[in-house]
């Protein structure tokens, strides 16, 4: 049976700069059995050379990587957004400790690398407002400030989340904002953000 070298593994994960992977990626790359690749994974996993991201997804303990990258794809569709996209944006002077996201799909909670991934699911005709960015060489999808604020306070105006009163409302577009707020439909949540901008002047 045809066996990984784990120098000659590393070495291709680097030049190919696959920060997550599957075991059907190595697989693939090496030409190797199913078997090999999950008895290969389990050893180098307790010798500290990878890490068990979550189900089915892997990375190399010396090219990790960023923790917005690692948040899309943990669980897909999704994109980052409420805390951390606000602390991103400085739209929050609070140091974030779990990495929040918002996804089509049902509300779940990961922890990886003894981090917290936090989903919070969404109508999919809110499902907008996002946008990649490149940070550090790699993609990260990210709602622009005005749709983190949105999110933000939909899940506030559903009493879900407390309301920051430190948030920088000032800081962004009004009109935007108000724009994705009307997808989520929810007449309350306009009243609210009325409040809150009228508070704001």
């Amino acid at each position: 049976m045809k066996k990984l070298n784990l120098h000659k593994t590393e070495e291709k994960l680097l030049e190919l700069n696959l920060k997550i992977f599957t075991p059907n990626d190595l697989k693939v790359i090496f030409g190797v059995s199913k078997r090999a690749v999950q008895g290969f994974l389990n050893y180098n996993i307790k010798k500290g050379a990878f890490v068990h991201l979550r189900k089915g997804l892997y990375g190399l303990n010396r090219n990790l990587p960023n923790e917005f990258v690692l948040a899309n794809r943990v669980y897909f569709p999704s994109y980052v957004s409420l805390d951390s996209a606000l602390a991103y944006y400085n739209l929050i002077p609070e140091t974030v400790y779990s990495i929040t996201s918002v996804t089509t799909r049902p509300t779940r909670e990961f922890k990886v690398n003894n981090l917290s991934y936090e989903y919070r699911k969404i109508k999919r005709e809110a499902y907008t407002g996002y946008e990649p960015k490149k940070v550090n060489g790699q993609i990260i999808y990210i709602a622009v400030p005005e749709k983190a604020v949105a999110d933000f306070l939909y899940f506030v105006s559903l009493g879900k989340q407390t309301f920051n009163d430190r948030l920088k409302i000032e800081k962004i577009d009004k009109i935007k904002l108000y724009q994705y707020l009307k997808l989520f439909k929810q007449k309350r949540l306009i009243t609210f953000a009325n409040q809150l901008l009228k508070n704001d002047r």
